[in-house]
């Protein structure tokens, strides 16, 4: 059985920080959902040099295709509020997996 396929989605803010902190509490509640639902995923946010946020983020989900996870990805309410540019790709592993790396998952 194949395993399945792991996508990323980035994303950068056309918006200031202040006016995204809704939605990114939208967010929050949105994935905690989803993984409660059983879907694996992971959401972080990006942060500059100075470790400020406000520069964007990326999530890690898993999903049967890529018109599954662009379907579920649609949904997250960063995308809704169209204050974000997003971009979806899949995930090929070429040398080591996630569960080597030891990323933690959110708690």
């Amino acid at each position: 059985m194949d395993p399945v396929p792991w996508f990323v989605k980035s994303e950068t803010f056309l918006r200031p920080y202040g006016e995204m902190r809704p939605h990114l509490a939208a967010h929050r509640a949105w994935v905690a959902e989803q993984r409660a639902a059983g879907v694996k995923m992971a959401s972080g946010y990006l942060v500059d040099g100075d470790d400020q946020p406000g520069g964007g983020g990326l999530l890690v989900l898993e999903a049967a295709d890529h018109a599954a996870a662009e379907a579920l990805v649609r949904h997250d309410p960063m995308v809704r509020s169209g204050g974000v540019d997003w971009r979806l790709h899949r995930w090929v592993p070429s040398v080591g997996d996630l569960g080597e790396v030891g990323i933690p998952g959110p708690g």
